[in-house]
C-alpha cells in the first residue's frame, strides 16, 4: 500500500503538467522560468536543510554512495553494447549512451525518496544525489563529446569540470554536509524561509516534468527508445541491487541508492544533447518514455527492496 500512495501521487501531478500544457495553461515561457526557480532555488533549499539538519554519522552509508557510483560506471560500457547491438547511428550513441546512465535525480528521484522514506530517506538520497550528479555530468560531456556531430562544440576539461561544480544542486548537497559536519544550529529564520521555499520545490517540479514530455518523434526511433528504458529502469537497478545484496546492505541502507538508480532519464539529457552534438530529438524521446514508464518499475523495486 505504500508503494501504491507513493508512485500514483507522483504520476498524477505529472499527469497534471501534461493535461496543463495540453489546454495551453503553462506556457513555453512559464516552463522555462519555472525550471529554473525550481533548479535554482527550491530543490537547493530542500537539498540544504534535509541534510544541514541531519546527522551525518548515522544517516551517511559510505559503502552505499560507493556502489552506488560503481553501478552508473558499470552501465555505461553496458549501453555501448547495446548501441552496437540495435544499430543505432553514430549521431545518437551519444544520445543513447547517456540516456541509460544519467538519471532525473534532483526532480524524480527525490521526490520518490521523501514520499516513500520520509524525511531520513531524503537526506540519505540527497547525500548520494550530490556525488551522482557530479559523476553523471562528467561522464554525459565525455560520451557527447566523442560523438559529437560537431567538432566545435567540444569543451575544455577545465570548462566541463567547472560548470558541473557550480550546478547548484551539487552545490546544495556540498553546503549542507559541511554545515552538519561543523555541527551549527540552524536559526529559526533560516529554518523557515528554508521550510517555505522547500514546500514548492517537489510539487512545482512534477509539474514542470509532465509539461515538458514529448511524444512526436517517439515512433520514428520507438525500438532504441524502449532499449534506453529498459537499461536505465531495469538493467541498471537490478546490476546496483545485486551489488547491494553481494555487499550485505541492508535494504534500510540501500533504498535510498536504489531509488536513485531506478530514475528515468533526466531532463538534462535533452539540453546536453543540443549544446555538445548530440540527437536532441532522440533525447527527447527517450526521456518522454522512460519517465512515464519508471511509475511501473518504481513499484518492482521499491517492493523488491
Amino acid at each position: 500500500m505504500d508503494i501504491i500512495s507513493t508512485i500514483i501521487p507522483i504520476f498524477i501531478i505529472i499527469f497534471l503538467g501534461i493535461f496543463a500544457r495540453h489546454k495551453g495553461f503553462l506556457s513555453q515561457d512559464f516552463l522555462h522560468q519555472a525550471n529554473r526557480l525550481v533548479y535554482v532555488i527550491a530543490i537547493p533549499a530542500m537539498i540544504f536543510s534535509a541534510i544541514a539538519k541531519s546527522s551525518l554519522n548515522t544517516q551517511f552509508h559510505p559503502g552505499v554512495l560507493l556502489v552506488t557510483l560503481a553501478t552508473v560506471c558499470l552501465i555505461v560500457p553496458a549501453a555501448w553494447f547495446a548501441a552496437r547491438l540495435v544499430n543505432i547511428s553514430h549521431a545518437s550513441k551519444g544520445s543513447f549512451i547517456q540516456s541509460v546512465f544519467h538519471g532525473n535525480l534532483g526532480y524524480i528521484g527525490l521526490a520518490v525518496a521523501f514520499y516513500y522514506l520520509g524525511h531520513e530517506g531524503l537526506v540519505k538520497a540527497a547525500i548520494i544525489v550530490g556525488f551522482v550528479m557530479i559523476l553523471q555530468n562528467v561522464l554525459a560531456v565525455a560520451v557527447l563529446q566523442f560523438y559529437s556531430r560537431d567538432a566545435g562544440s567540444r569543451t575544455s576539461p577545465a570548462a566541463t569540470l567547472g560548470a558541473t561544480m557550480t550546478n547548484p544542486v551539487i552545490l546544495s548537497a556540498l553546503a549542507g554536509i559541511v554545515y552538519s559536519l561543523l555541527g551549527l544550529p540552524m536559526p529559526v529564520i533560516l529554518d523557515r524561509s528554508l521550510s517555505i521555499l522547500k514546500g514548492m520545490a517537489l510539487p512545482m517540479a512534477l509539474l514542470v516534468i509532465g509539461a515538458s514530455l514529448s511524444f512526436e518523434k517517439i515512433r520514428l526511433v520507438f525500438a532504441s527508445v524502449m532499449m534506453t528504458s529498459v537499461l536505465k529502469l531495469l538493467v541498471m537497478p537490478a546490476m546496483g541491487f545485486a551489488l547491494f545484496k553481494l555487499f550485505g546492505f541492508s535494504a534500510s541502507d540501500f533504498i535510498p541508492g536504489l531509488i536513485i538508480l531506478a530514475a528515468p532519464s533526466a531532463t538534462l539529457v535533452y539540453i546536453m544533447a543540443e549544446q555538445i552534438g548530440g540527437d536532441p530529438d532522440f533525447a527527447v524521446a527517450a526521456i518522454s518514455i522512460s519517465t512515464l514508464v519508471s511509475g511501473l518499475t518504481y513499484g518492482i523495486w521499491l517492493s523488491v527492496g
